[in-house]
């Protein structure tokens, strides 16, 4: 995942919370390796490579491939699983530097979701297009994670990776999960907000740790696909709760896509969450 992963158990039961742990991992490795854009030998390999021949998907992809495609036709085009390509023009590393727009010109040549042919169960993409789950595989996990974990126990639990996050009830003796999100004050200094999660899932998204500092202006890393830059005006983070963290992060990540608009966007879909600008 890119990202710390852990899980916390309310129970006194050490053989449990191991067996729990190990069922998490292995969730969590499974995903990791099947959809990972990193590694050479799964099926988004096989499709980045596949030089405008279509492939052939089993139903989990296909499902995560409906999503993708419904999130690029809600954001009319703003949220765009072929734009991972980007990343040969952005290196969010903290540093000052940014690219040349004719290479950004140039990567956006290969990026667009309706330049794709997708007819469940095939996908065919054009000769150097690329696709990367990177923005919805997390949150996903997460959900498939605590899925397989509430068929094996019934006490609380809480899933936490990289920050997504998903709580299937309260702890005992207890008013619920403490969870810091990182927040940002006049200072530019990163400090904690707690936020007290009973049942639900927490999604975050921001540039606390992904962004680009030239010439006093900051730039995060969410790139609008359309242009091949980051969103102007957009919030610093965004933390929103929903039922499950996939809900939860699409909201995130749509309301940044928003720009100086996400917290109308957030209000208009009546859900809890916390910005920070």
């Amino acid at each position: 995942m890119g990202s710390p992963c852990e899980l916390l158990v309310d129970t006194t039961d050490k053989l449990l919370a191991n067996t729990l742990a190990d069922i998490a991992a292995a969730e969590a490795w499974r995903i990791e390796d099947k959809f990972s854009r990193y590694l050479a030998d799964n099926i988004v390999a096989e499709i980045n490579s596949s030089n405008g021949v279509p492939v052939t998907v089993d139903a989990e992809m296909a499902d995560l491939l409906d999503f993708a495609e419904s999130l690029y036709d809600l954001t009319d085009g703003k949220f765009d699983i072929t734009s991972g390509i980007l990343r040969h023009a952005w290196n969010f590393n903290g540093s000052d530097t940014i690219p040349d727009d004719a290479v950004i010109q140039k990567l956006l040549g290969n990026v667009g979701w309706d330049r794709a042919a997708w007819v469940r169960p095939r996908l065919m993409l054009k000769s150097g297009m690329e696709i990367d789950l990177g923005g919805i595989g997390k949150e996903y996990a997460v959900d498939k994670t605590a899925d397989t974990l509430g068929m094996q126990c019934d006490c609380a639990f809480l899933v936490n990776f990289g920050g997504d996050i998903y709580a299937n009830k309260l702890p005992k003796q207890s008013t619920g999960w403490q969870v810091g999100v990182d927040a940002f004050g006049a200072s530019e200094l990163a400090d904690s907000k707690r936020i007290k999660l009973q049942r639900g899932a927490l999604a975050t998204s921001g540039d606390a740790h992904r962004f680009v500092l030239h010439q006093g202006m900051r730039y995060g890393h969410i790139l609008d696909p359309t242009t091949g830059w980051p969103v102007k005006d957009a919030p610093r983070s965004i933390t929103v709760a929903a039922e499950t963290c996939t809900q939860a992060g699409m909201l995130a990540t749509l309301a940044m896509l928003q720009g100086s608009g996400a917290e109308s966007f957030l209000d208009e879909q009546e859900v809890q969450y916390w910005s920070y600008r």
